[in-house]
């Protein structure tokens, strides 16, 4: 099972442009979650809205609810690189949750939160990108944090090129997907398409059909990842009942996975 998360409606529309044989699937906490099909491995989607907190809100529900392989959070975002073009995929190596720090008397000194790609999903998407017919891919770290950056030269603009400076693009929900996968200790990986780069002129690129072509791109490349993982199917249903019948001398052993309800033990006569 796989969970995709996206930020905005045009991104989860470019996912769900995979999905096959969908249901409805909803949180008791009235989450929504669209369950289907992609390249014959079960995934559940749902959007989660602008920023980190709530992206690591839906993201722990999500793993609690599906139980999933992996986590994948895509969708566009803004260039800090110059050399990235409009629709080029990037896989972020690590992500940094960049709005960590100290501001002393001698100014402001980085204490980021850094989360690495698994190692085993990374290759898988090295893999795809050199096996398929994409825009250009590129593998390193992404920044993510709580504004849009918009502009070329600015405080934030010094701050990103001071001290992250191998980060390629700009977005504000992967550090909290990150974060939660992390606590959870479920795979994550983030898959993001250039929209802009970020430089004041992100309403004209976005009027251009910039964002659209970039959410078609990274999910796109999403769906190909998944159509390499190896299938574990659906996790167990809620509540699932083990029995454990032993007679004689036999020690007692309770066999469970995830245990929900109470447990009761018994013996035969």
């Amino acid at each position: 099972m796989v969970v995709i998360l996206t930020a905005l409606e045009l991104e989860y529309t470019a996912v769900r442009e995979h999905l096959t044989d969908v249901r409805r699937h909803v949180h008791p906490a009235g989450t929504w979650f669209e369950v289907g099909t992609i390249n014959g491995r079960r995934v559940a989607i749902a959007l989660i809205g602008k920023g980190n907190t709530m992206a690591a809100t839906i993201t722990e529900r999500a793993i609690a609810e599906f139980e999933p392989d992996l986590v994948l959070f895509v969708g566009v975002a803004g260039a800090l690189k110059a050399s990235l073009g409009l629709g080029d995929i990037v896989v972020a190596t690590k992500v940094y949750a960049y709005h960590g720090g100290y501001d002393g008397p001698d100014g402001f000194n980085a204490r980021p939160r850094a989360f690495e790609a698994p190692h085993h999903i990374e290759q898988i998407a090295r893999h795809v990108a050199m096996t398929g017919t994409w825009p250009p891919v590129h593998f390193y770290p992404i920044a993510a944090g709580e504004i849009v950056k918009d502009a070329e030269k600015s405080v934030l603009a010094d701050m990103l090129r001071t001290h992250y400076n191998d980060a390629v693009a700009i977005e504000m929900e992967s550090a909290g997907v990150a974060h939660a996968a992390h606590l959870n200790r479920a795979p994550t990986m983030t898959i993001r398409a250039i929209s802009d780069h970020s430089d004041g002129r992100k309403q004209i690129a976005d009027r251009a059909g910039s964002q659209r072509t970039a959410a078609r791109n990274a999910a796109g490349f999403a769906a190909a990842v998944i159509a390499e993982l190896e299938d574990t199917g659906d996790p167990p249903p809620r509540g699932l009942r083990v029995e454990n019948v032993f007679t004689g001398t036999a020690h007692n052993v309770i066999q469970g996975g995830v245990v929900n309800g109470d447990v009761h033990l018994g013996r035969d006569a």
